[in-house]
């Protein structure tokens, strides 16, 4: 990709596989399309900046490894999901706001400042068994997929299962 701002057709190209994506995944994108076109002209943006497609309303301070948390779809995306029906972005609605029986609404930042992220990524040697889980593990109870979180995925992204088919695994 050029240095240049994203073409129209990049951006219909990068929407159009987003879309499928999310879509596969259980997932909705916001209806608004110009706004959503829009976000994605700034993950674009962010890509061709940074190499990676950071969250477009986050502040991304250009080293991958200190972003991993905001490249879209962001580490956040699914808790904002299940208690605001929308992400911080506004990228990924919930089917309330797809069906517009909702709006969506001011979403608070859950990301931690930096200092405390970088005090997590210092301290794990990356081991499970050096490490005390900061999450919950759930365990899809149809396919077995696995995910640390606080709370289970709205929907299994591998068998597209709903949240209460999770189980707490550990």
């Amino acid at each position: 990709m050029s240095a240049a701002a994203p073409l129209t057709e990049e951006i219909q190209a990068r929407y159009e596989k987003i879309k499928r994506e999310a879509e596969e995944g259980g997932y909705h994108l916001n209806p608004d399309q110009a706004f959503t076109m829009n976000l994605v002209r700034g993950l674009l943006v962010n890509e061709q900046r940074y190499g990676y497609p950071s969250c477009p309303c986050r502040i991304s301070f250009g080293k991958r490894e200190e972003d991993l948390d905001i490249i879209c779809p962001c580490d956040y995306r699914d808790p904002d999901l299940d208690e605001f029906n929308a992400c911080y972005c506004a990228l990924y609605v919930s089917d309330a706001i797809l069906k517009k029986e909702l709006s969506v609404g001011s979403i608070p930042e859950r990301r931690p400042p930096r200092s405390e992220r970088k005090a997590v990524l210092a301290g794990s040697s990356g081991r499970l068994t050096d490490m005390a889980l900061p999450f919950p593990v759930w365990r899809c109870r149809v396919c077995g997929y696995l995910c640390a979180r606080d709370t289970p995925p709205l929907v299994c992204p591998v068998c597209k299962a709903t949240k209460d088919r999770f189980e707490r695994f550990i």
